[in-house]
């Protein structure tokens, strides 16, 4: 009797009902989520993208309306960078044993001339490549899912594209500008 009372409280109820209507606004990214995690060198990124549907399940009041992209995207980034940071720990106990190194981590299927030069980009810049042309995030948006202010990031992406056209050979690095002077027909 006392869960029927319970469950007619129109309040209950309600508020129940928004957050799995929200949760499912969230849970509808997950596929965003995997991508993610795969092109980000997850190794596990169903795993990942559990966890953090599972992390916005307990703290669904707390994420910012609108678009949940970039909270989910963080989130995603948080787990991997605690990913990485154990793997690296791993590695340099088992380099401390037998003096041996691992492999780079395997390519996504890109050109390997998009690939190299992709590499050759610092951590912070391939971020933000990737938010904006795989993640397809605005912006505001890869800001926000970085910690960061807008302005700085577009400066981050803006320095990241220059560095990858240069690291492509597409251009020369930025070198001050000559004007050549008007050359007059009379002596």
């Amino acid at each position: 009797m006392g869960l029927l009372r319970h469950c007619l409280d129109m309040h209950v109820c309600s508020s129940r009902a928004v957050a799995e209507r929200r949760f499912a606004e969230l849970f509808d990214h997950l596929g965003l989520v995997i991508a993610y995690a795969r092109r980000r060198g997850g190794l596990d990124p169903d795993a990942t993208a559990a966890e953090v549907m599972t992390i916005a399940w307990r703290r669904l009041p707390t994420i910012p309306d609108g678009d949940p992209r970039p909270w989910l995207i963080a989130t995603a980034r948080n787990l991997l960078m605690n990913e990485w940071r154990q793997a690296a720990h791993e590695r340099a106990a088992v380099a401390q044993l037998d003096g041996s190194e691992f492999a780079p981590a395997p390519t996504l299927g890109l050109d390997p001339a998009l690939d190299s030069a992709l590499r050759q980009l610092s951590l912070d810049d391939r971020e933000a490549l990737i938010l904006i042309a795989w993640e397809e995030l605005t912006p505001s948006e890869a800001a926000r899912s970085l910690g960061i202010s807008a302005t700085a990031f577009r400066v981050r992406l803006h320095r990241a594209r220059r560095r990858l056209r240069v690291a492509l050979g597409d251009a020369q690095p930025e070198q001050p500008a000559s004007h050549p002077t008007p050359r007059s027909n009379h002596v």
